[in-house]
């Protein structure tokens, strides 16, 4: 009973209770939704949740334990943050945020702000990549077969449209992905449904302040930060809602229907197909 008491009075009970109740539409169901439909956790799984101390990965790490003490699959977590070189203040954030939100993070260092720090060309494409090799070395360390991160519905059909617009081809972010370097290690990301406006609604109700970026790089180039492809693809997809709400979706769905029939090409690794390769095989 004092135990219950202490979480009442911390908040995080009144935390975990609106993820079920006020956000059960926007963010559990869709947390579920995604979690069933593609498969992400297994009987026995031990899973690494990553957390950069964004709003995301936050509200990751209590759903993944709403969905470990309610659910019927057996599995195991760990909260894992990276410390890239973060300040002192923006490092006492992470830890506040997790004591309040009683989520018994577990952290270790890198230098990867300090490495990134003189690259020219797509910094944050290089960190990102190193931050993904980190975190599944320290979660294989840790005995995980399992990361998980916190990209939402928005990251998926931003990351949909900046391949087409900036890289002329259609790709999109997959729900979960084998390890190429770790062997035995996959990348699920469960928030797959949840839009960003959920998870900023969920932020604000219980007046919660996270880590927006903490990069080096961003402090110190705002006007590059503006300029990102990735802030342009968001302000279209606004403008998008605005116009028509079905609009996003249809992006997310495009994804899931290709109709092969009607393109051009494709490609799978190193085979390249084309629509010729059965033009002339076809019989009125």
């Amino acid at each position: 009973m004092e135990e219950e008491k202490k979480r009442v009075l911390s908040g995080a009970k009144k935390v975990e209770q609106s993820i079920l109740t006020k956000f059960r539409k926007g963010i559990w169901r869709q947390f579920v939704k995604a979690i069933e439909e593609y498969q992400l956790i297994q009987e026995n799984d031990k899973i690494a949740v990553c957390m950069s101390g964004g709003k995301d990965s936050f509200l990751l790490a209590k759903c993944m334990q709403e969905i470990k003490r309610h659910g019927k699959i057996p599995f195991e977590l760990v909260f894992l943050v990276m410390d890239p070189g973060y300040t002192i203040e923006h490092l006492n954030l992470i830890k506040e945020n997790a004591k309040k939100l009683e989520i018994p993070i577990t952290i270790f260092s890198s230098n990867i702000f300090e490495s990134v720090h003189e690259i020219k060309d797509n910094p944050c494409y290089v960190c990102a990549r190193m931050r993904r090799g980190y975190l599944y070395h320290q979660a294989k360390d840790l005995g995980c077969n399992k990361i998980a991160l916190g990209h939402h519905f928005d990251d998926v059909i931003e990351t949909t449209l900046l391949s087409i617009f900036y890289g002329g081809e259609f790709k999109t972010m997959l729900p979960k992905l084998h390890s190429e370097n770790y062997e035995g290690m996959e990348l699920i990301r469960p928030l797959y449904y949840v839009k960003e406006d959920s998870i900023i609604a969920w932020k604000n109700y219980h007046q919660l302040t996270f880590l927006n970026c903490a990069c080096r790089f961003t402090r110190e180039s705002n006007e590059k930060e503006e300029k990102s492809k990735r802030l342009e693809m968001k302000r279209l997809i606004k403008w998008f809602r605005e116009k028509d709400n079905h609009i996003d979706m249809n992006i997310f769905q495009s994804s899931k229907n290709v109709n092969l029939n009607a393109i051009l090409g494709y490609h799978k690794e190193k085979e390249v197909h084309t629509f010729l390769d059965d033009y002339h095989n076809f019989n009125h």
